[in-house]
C-alpha cells in the first residue's frame, strides 16, 4: 500500500507537464468548431484534395528551369580511383619489401588488383622498397631520404 502524500503512478494516470503540449485542432467538424466546411483548405482544387500537390520544379506547365539550362559534362566509366596509403601507415614495413599483395595482407587496402598510391603523410620507416606502386614525389623525396628505393 502506498503511503500517505505519494501518488500512484501507472500508465493511466501519466501526464505532459502543464504548458508543454497543444491539442490537436479537430478539423471538419461542423460551422461550431471554426474549423468546419472546407477544414482549413481554401476551396477545391489540386491542393485541397487528399493527396494533392505540385512535383517539385513544375512551373504549371512552363518549360521547367532545369530543363531550359544546358547540360554540362560527363562520368567516365572508366576512371580508376587510386587506394591511398600515408608513409605513417607504413612504420611495419621498415627494412622490407612494399607492393599491394603485402599492403592487402596487412589489410591496408581493400583490393589488391585495384591501383595503389603512396602519399607523404608522416615519417618514412627506413630502408623501404616500393614495388609496382604509385608515388607521390613528396613521398618519394622522403622515402630515398630515409634510405629506401622504388621500383617499378
Amino acid at each position: 500500500m502506498a503511503g500517505s502524500g505519494t501518488e500512484r503512478i501507472g500508465l493511466d494516470t501519466l501526464r505532459p507537464p502543464a504548458g508543454s503540449a497543444h491539442r490537436t485542432k479537430r478539423r471538419g467538424r461542423g460551422p461550431g468548431s471554426g474549423h468546419g466546411k472546407t477544414s482549413g483548405h481554401g476551396h477545391k482544387g489540386q491542393k485541397a484534395r487528399s493527396g494533392g500537390h505540385v512535383r517539385p520544379g513544375f512551373e504549371g506547365g512552363q518549360m521547367p528551369l532545369i530543363r531550359r539550362l544546358p547540360k554540362r559534362g560527363f562520368t567516365n566509366p572508366f576512371k580508376a580511383t587510386a587506394q591511398a596509403v600515408n608513409l605513417r601507415k607504413l612504420a611495419p614495413f621498415a627494412g622490407r619489401e612494399v607492393s599491394a599483395a603485402t599492403l592487402a595482407a596487412e589489410g591496408l587496402i581493400a583490393d589488391p588488383g585495384a591501383p595503389v598510391k603512396i602519399l607523404a603523410d608522416g615519417e618514412a620507416p627506413q630502408g623501404l622498397v616500393i614495388r609496382g606502386l604509385a608515388v607521390s614525389a613528396a613521398a618519394r623525396g622522403k622515402i630515398e631520404a630515409a634510405g629506401g628505393r622504388i621500383e617499378a
